[in-house]
């Protein structure tokens, strides 16, 4: 369905790499299309699409030649992302995107380090627009590897902030996906909230399977019992809709600091019970407040309305990135296109942003957020037509995001 709706709208005028002037650019995007996180994997094509129609829409950008976004369904498991990566290099595509999972994240770091080395030629590019485990940037940083979401640790810095700041909590549980970014959650999350607010108790510290649980009540009530004031988690997709629908039917009282409370099907789940009690970190919101942004988000809702799946437009940043490397580049190869990425400053709509050329991570602001009722003033619009959207308590500037890394980047 996508294929067919996407080529539709894509055809290329630039000669570069080798390229006739038919071809367009073919950038492979490697998510999950089926199973629990089918409803995230397919929001997140829908904006990839999106960004791609406002660069095809300008004759001038990248070069002039069209893109075009392929999906590749990888049912969120790293074994099946790295069959279909196989098949999208076999496809003679350069560019992959992925999101969704740091351990689909790591197993394409593992496997395009190998054949980047291996296969010159067929160099691919990896734009990892969501995938936040620290170490991706660190001790497993690659040079074909751009990360262009925040890592949970520069999330946690800011969400840890304003906990330290609510004198109201005194004991926080943790609970978080049992797999490499959850486990850097609930990581940063305890040596952060141990450093800002040493008096605060951290009652409990769990790890569930990745889209498995049913049903969450048994973890609620571990969480009752414990007497927790807030619950740190870093679920996404239908482990936070399932988790805060349990809360809810339980009537536990708590607050959720998290990563991804805008995650469409999440607010619906949250309903009204969540108004004051949910609050998210991110590097965007429907409520950022920029006239940029607001601009974004009317076109996106004019183009697909009858989804309201306005989560982020990270994969804007993204490919109008990827965009511009090719401009200064002149080239679609990948060789020259990864080395003017790094670097590289790009005036995104909440500020200026900046993929750093140490360890390739984007500086770029983040806000967290309070779940609120759309009030015309501070929350505008809402999301996924409940009435309810995202009101920004603080802003944090690209700048004092920065983490200490210890990457080493072999370069080509």
């Amino acid at each position: 369905m996508f294929r067919v709706s996407w080529s539709a709208a894509v055809a290329a005028t630039l000669l570069a790499g080798g390229a006739v002037a038919a071809d367009p650019i073919r950038i492979g995007f490697i998510d999950p299309l089926s199973g629990a996180f089918a409803n995230v994997g397919e929001s997140q094509l829908r904006h990839f699409q999106f960004a791609a129609d406002l660069i095809n829409a300008r004759s001038d950008a990248a070069g002039g030649r069209k893109l075009e976004i392929v999906p590749f369904d990888n049912k969120a498991s790293p074994q099946e992302a790295v069959l279909v990566l196989k098949q999208a290099i076999d496809q003679g595509i350069h560019y992959v995107l992925q999101g969704n999972g740091s351990g689909v994240a790591h197993a394409l770091v593992d496997t395009l380090e190998k054949h980047n080395k291996r296969n010159p030629e067929q160099a691919v590019v990896f734009l990892n627009y969501a995938a936040v485990d620290p170490a991706l940037t660190n001790e497993k940083c690659m040079f074909w590897h751009f990360r262009f979401d925040a890592d949970a640790d520069m999330k946690m810095s800011a969400l840890t902030d304003v906990i330290a700041e609510n004198k109201s909590i005194t004991r926080i549980y943790l609970l978080n996906q049992d797999y490499s970014f959850g486990q850097a959650v609930a990581r940063a999350g305890r040596a952060m909230i141990n450093k800002k607010r040493p008096d605060i108790q951290i009652v409990g510290d769990d790890l569930h399977p990745l889209g498995k649980v049913k049903d969450f009540a048994p973890y609620v009530a571990k969480i009752n019992a414990a007497g927790a004031d807030a619950v740190i988690t870093g679920n996404w997709g239908n482990d936070l809709a399932l988790l805060v629908k349990a809360s809810k039917e339980a009537g536990l009282k708590v607050d959720y600091y998290t990563y991804y409370g805008g995650v469409t099907g999440t607010p619906p789940a949250i309903g009204e019970s969540g108004i004051g009690h949910v609050r998210a970190v991110s590097i965007w919101h429907s409520n950022v407040g920029t006239p940029q942004a607001a601009k974004m988000f009317a076109a996106y809702h004019e183009r697909n309305k009858a989804m309201r799946d306005d989560y982020w437009f990270n994969p804007v940043n993204v490919l109008e990135m990827l965009a511009k490397a090719m401009e200064q580049a002149k080239s679609a190869d990948p060789l020259p296109v990864a080395r003017a990425l790094e670097g590289m400053k790009f005036e995104a709509d909440t500020g200026e942003v900046t993929m750093r050329a140490d360890n390739h991570q984007l500086l770029q602001p983040l806000f967290v957020a309070t779940f609120a009722k759309v009030d015309g003033k501070s929350v505008k619009f809402d999301i996924d037509r409940t009435g309810l959207g995202f009101r920004t308590d603080r802003r944090v500037e690209a700048k004092d995001t920065a983490m200490p890394t210890i990457c080493k980047m072999e370069r080509p």
